[in-house]
């Protein structure tokens, strides 16, 4: 919603320019669960959506599942599924909201 406001201010071309850099950015959901299902076990959709920190910690959960059945991270990545599409959801919406500032500060200058 904010992102919507936001855009009221700016004229046809720079909503145009904010459109064509925002896909250029964009996350999509389809791409984040592929990662999920092919390589959810190393976080590579936390890669994906720059949760880094959460990335890191799932590779090391994995290796310490290796002696527990698998079953910690098991549940991370059940717990995972759930979360995805929302998390991409709250990237878009921080990177739409960056490329506004970015195209709003151009026009300043």
């Amino acid at each position: 919603m904010d992102n919507f406001i936001a855009r009221q201010g700016l004229t046809i071309e720079q909503q145009l320019h904010v459109n064509g850099e925002f896909e250029k950015v964009k996350k999509s959901k389809v791409v984040a669960y592929l990662l999920w299902f092919f390589l959810g076990g190393f976080g590579a959709h936390r890669f994906y959506t720059r949760d880094t920190g959460l990335g890191i910690a799932m590779i090391v959960v994995s290796i310490i599942s290796v002696f527990l059945l698998f079953i910690p991270i098991g549940i991370w990545l059940l717990v995972d599924l759930f979360l995805i599409g929302k998390r991409v959801n709250q990237l878009n919406d921080q990177l739409e909201a960056e490329v506004i500032s970015i195209v709003k500060a151009a026009s300043h200058n």
